[in-house]
């Protein structure tokens, strides 16, 4: 099993539904160190699903900062179907949340990139 954090339409039990085909369960959590900006989606499949096409996505952020969110646990083919949703201007990493346990999470693309590395 994985564990992904979510911070914006991932928690929104309709998304779940249209992405994962069932709402999935979530426990509060919180990611330290990051912030909330904005991004403007075009591909219409997630406009459509979401309701939406001004999106949260996170960037890096004081140490002191902290966004709050919640834990899913997906299966591998929930996993997949999340990195399907979100669209290139996302990218999954790997980051520890506030509990200490360690979650997948996807930031902005280019924030991604230097933050591997």
């Amino acid at each position: 099993m994985h564990v992904l954090f979510s911070y914006g339409t991932l928690m929104d039990p309709a998304v779940q539904e249209g992405v994962f085909g069932a709402p999935i369960p979530t426990e509060p959590d919180a990611l330290p160190g990051f912030e909330i900006g904005t991004v403007t989606i075009t591909d219409p499949e997630v406009i459509a699903l979401s309701g939406t096409a001004t999106h949260l996505i996170l960037r890096p952020g004081a140490p002191e900062a902290e966004v709050p969110g919640a834990r899913l646990e997906l299966d591998d083919a929930g996993l997949r179907a999340a990195d399907e949703y979100e669209v290139d201007d996302y990218r999954r990493v790997e980051v520890t949340l506030s509990s200490g346990i360690r979650a997948w999470v996807y930031l902005a693309h280019e924030d991604a990139a230097v933050l591997e590395g």
